[in-house]
């Protein structure tokens, strides 16, 4: 099988990266006081788009292979690409992942985040909490001279180790001009194999972690992937850039160490 080609930025291009994703990050930070009771998940669409377009930037999702929205609205079951509708109102208890992609400069800032709507059940406030957690050892993992699989490993172990699974149906993605690339980042697998990591490339990780099994289903839209059982799944997502020393998050939430 023919080796992905990986391309890897300049430092200009991580630069033009940085300024994509730390819009991004506002952008969802913005949306976060939006998110309650009684909000559709049109709401937070169209504010999305209001926003991002003030910002001068553009939502890459919308159009994107006949994708219809500005960001991703994943509820509860839904494991990702949730479609925001204006029949959906979240509810006290419900969790949500929402998925934003902005295009600023031709590059693309890519990141998401749970949200609690009300007070959740504590399995979901675990759920989200491990996977947050997962999501910060993935990262951690990353390095010159490490392997893709070091990242998988790192995630599945702790995932696992709490009792939840690792969906393996989709996978974080190299990312710059375009919005998906190589290399593939499974976050699950074997420490020690897969591609070498080097500084230039650019990637996102981005597990999602399952109540239940890690089997998923495509609905009749054939966007919204839910869990097979009907059980609870929850996702985070950075984009980050391998460095000369270790890793910079580009999309950095509010507060958080972003090298």
């Amino acid at each position: 099988m023919e080796r992905e080609v990986i391309t890897l930025l300049s430092l200009r291009e991580i630069d033009k990266m940085r300024q994509a994703g730390h819009l991004a990050a506002k952008l969802l930070h913005h949306l976060s006081s939006l998110v309650q009771p009684g909000v559709s998940t049109l709401k937070l669409n169209d504010e999305a788009e209001q926003w991002t377009q003030a910002h001068g930037a553009k939502s890459a999702p919308l159009g994107y292979k006949g994708y219809p929205k500005s960001i991703c609205t994943s509820v509860n079951e839904v494991v990702c690409h949730g479609i925001p509708n204006a029949k959906q109102i979240l509810k006290d208890g419900d969790i949500i992942n929402i998925d934003v992609t902005v295009i600023l400069d031709g590059y693309h800032g890519d990141t998401s985040r749970m949200f609690f709507v009300g007070e959740p059940s504590p399995i979901a406030r675990k759920l989200v909490e491990v996977t947050d957690e997962c999501r910060r050892r993935g990262i951690a993992a990353v390095k010159p001279g490490a392997k893709i699989g070091d990242i998988g490993a790192a995630i599945q172990e702790y995932a696992e180790a709490h009792g939840f699974s690792v969906v393996q149906d989709f996978v974080g993605h190299g990312i710059s001009k375009v919005f998906h690339t190589a290399p593939q980042i499974p976050h699950y697998g074997k420490a020690g194999t897969g591609r070498r990591l080097r500084p230039g490339m650019v990637f996102t990780i981005e597990p999602m972690i399952n109540e239940g099994t890690w089997e998923v289903k495509v609905l009749a839209d054939k966007w919204t992937a839910v869990t097979l059982d009907r059980k609870l799944s929850a996702q985070c997502e950075h984009t980050l850039a391998v460095t000369e020393t270790g890793v910079e998050i580009l999309t950095p939430y509010p507060g958080e160490d972003i090298s």
